[in-house]
């Protein structure tokens, strides 16, 4: 089991953390984003859906500097991102679970989360590996097992405990529970529902359409590099045209 308590200070009021405005990126001469904009507030758990290939990931490669827009603003906390280096961009306080967890497998549970530790929020209660171990406790178990021994629930684990070993001011996680058991995917909401309740601003990106109406406040849909709806989970729970279309549910 995961638990998910205090560290982090309840938000009474939301100011905004994350703004992208009509972002455009590409990979050479192949362009993948056209004019996407999305915000996230401070606190809010926002998700971005969409089938495989229409620039989720870009998305999160854009925000990261990982693949820099070619046009359009980034801004994150208040702070231009869309030139910054992405180890900068990191240090920002901008945490990142990528696609394929991509711990390092010749280290420990152990050593992979003190490698990244860092208190990039100035947080006055920072997360430490005693914390983050008391979160995650399958990883306290496993925390004298190689990276490349775990299961890939651990590692995603793993990837998120490592992510928040940096006190990051915002959490990106891309892909956050594909090829999981059912289990551990609750595991996995159930936490991000108590980091999104102590006041980490979350953008998830995932397939579980009704988990994500269920926990998350805002959502985005993207078709070839466009957002083509957004709305709250009121909205999206409502409206079967928008997520057969464009989601296949």
């Amino acid at each position: 089991m995961m638990r998910c308590e205090r560290h982090i200070s309840a938000k009474t009021t939301w100011s905004k953390m994350l703004k992208l405005s009509s972002i455009e990126t590409s990979y050479g001469s192949r362009q993948v984003l056209f004019g996407l904009s999305l915000e996230v507030e401070e606190g809010q758990m926002v998700t971005l859906m969409g089938r495989n290939g229409m620039g989720k990931t870009t998305t999160v490669r854009s925000i990261m500097g990982q693949a820099p827009a070619h046009g359009g603003s980034i801004t994150f906390d208040g702070v231009e991102l869309t030139r910054m280096e992405d180890y900068k961009i990191a240090q920002l306080g901008v945490g990142l679970v990528p696609e394929g967890r991509q711990v390092f497998p010749n280290l420990t549970v152990r050593e992979n989360l003190v490698a990244t530790a860092d208190n990039r929020s100035g947080s006055s209660d920072p997360w430490t590996l005693e914390k983050v171990l008391d979160l995650l406790p399958g990883l306290n178990e496993r925390r004298d097992a190689m990276g490349n021994h775990l299961s890939g629930g651990e590692q995603q684990m793993l990837a998120i405990g490592r992510a928040l070993m940096t006190n990051p001011k915002m959490l990106i996680l891309d892909e956050a529970t594909e090829g999981l058991a059912p289990l551990i995917r609750n595991q996995i909401w159930r936490c991000l529902e108590g980091l999104r309740a102590h006041g980490l601003s979350i953008l998830v990106i995932d397939k579980n359409v009704d988990t994500l109406a269920r926990i998350g406040d805002y959502h985005y849909i993207v078709e070839r590099g466009r957002v083509v709806w957004e709305g709250n989970s009121d909205e999206l729970r409502a409206n079967d045209e928008i997520k057969h279309r464009y989601l296949g549910v």
